[in-house]
Order: C-alpha cells, then structure tokens, then sequence
C-alpha cells in the first residue's frame, strides 16, 4: 500500500513538472500590438483543427524539398470557434510563413500554393512558450480561456479568427486575434 501511494505521488509530480516545464502557470498577458504583414503559404482545410500539424508538415517539407526554401514558422488560422461548429465544418488556413525570400520564388510558388500577404493591423497578442509538440495542447489550455475572458471583459466581440504562430528559432506561439 505505501509503495502504491509513493508511485502515486511520484507520477502525479511528474505530471506538474511536465505541466510547469511547458508553461501551464505562465500568466496569460494580452496587448495590442500593431503586427501583420508576413508572406503566407497555405492550404485551405476543412475539419478537425487537430489536422493542421500535417498539414503544416505537409508544405514545409514540399517548399523545402522542392524549392530549396526553409520556412522557420507556421501558422494556423482558425476561423471557427469548436465550442460552436461542429468539428466536421471548422475552417482553417494552415501553412508556413516564408520569411526573406525573393519574388522570383514567390512567383513559382503562386501556380501549386495559395499565397496571400496576412494584412498589417492591430491585433489583440500574446505568446506561449513552445518547448516541443505538447506545448501546442498545454497552450490551447492556457491561452483561449484567457483570451475569451478578457474579451468578455473588455467588451470586444469574439467572433472572428485567431492566428498562432509557432516561432521555432524563438520558442514560442504567438496568439494573434483581430478586434
């Protein structure tokens, strides 16, 4: 019975320091930044959000491979909150953010990618630290809870779409959602 309970407490405090390493009690801190303006290649995707590693995948490896073009972010964009679609109809436009490249490139890209420039705007902003793939989870946790508090609070509509980020050299998702 002792050692039953020591397994316990053990992998219970395994779980916290897990939690805690991926920054499950980091404080959630919005601002509203003027950001945008970033080259996005993406594929439009219908369905369950939990696809959009793939897809991310999907096309960072095929710019990398068959263009020589290493992107260091991808994105998401979520149009439709879960709480209210049904998984199936949830729409998204998941790709990678290509960062110094030359028109030439972009010119190649535009007849097998959708391309658009994300439009420069103020947006309501904050980041999570990305230590690997469960931050991702923990950060879906943290952060749409927090974001949907304080846009209650201060009165904004939620309605509309978020971006994340996922900044690999920087270790970290940005949260970005238009007012």
């Amino acid at each position: 019975m002792k050692m039953l309970k020591i397994v316990a407490i053990s992998i219970i405090a395994l779980i916290v320091i897990i939690y805690a390493y991926l920054g499950g009690f980091k404080k959630i801190n919005f601002q509203l930044l003027d950001q945008g303006g970033e080259t996005l290649v993406y594929e439009e995707m219908t369905g369950d959000y939990r696809q959009s590693a793939a897809v991310m995948d999907k096309i960072y490896y095929l710019l990398l491979n068959d263009y020589n073009i290493e992107s260091y972010k991808g994105f998401g964009l979520y149009f439709d909150n879960p709480q209210k679609v049904e998984k199936e109809k949830l729409r998204s436009e998941v790709g990678c953010i290509l960062e110094n490249i030359d028109s030439t490139k972009i010119s190649l890209l535009k007849d097998k990618y959708k391309i658009k420039a994300f439009p420069r705007n103020k947006y309501l902003v904050t980041e999570f630290p990305y230590k690997n793939k469960l931050s991702v989870f923990v950060g879906i946790i943290k952060v749409y809870p927090a974001l949907n508090r304080y846009l209650k609070e201060k009165g904004f509509n939620d309605e509309g779409a978020v971006m994340e980020i996922y900044d690999t050299p920087n270790k970290k998702i940005i949260y970005r959602k238009a007012l």
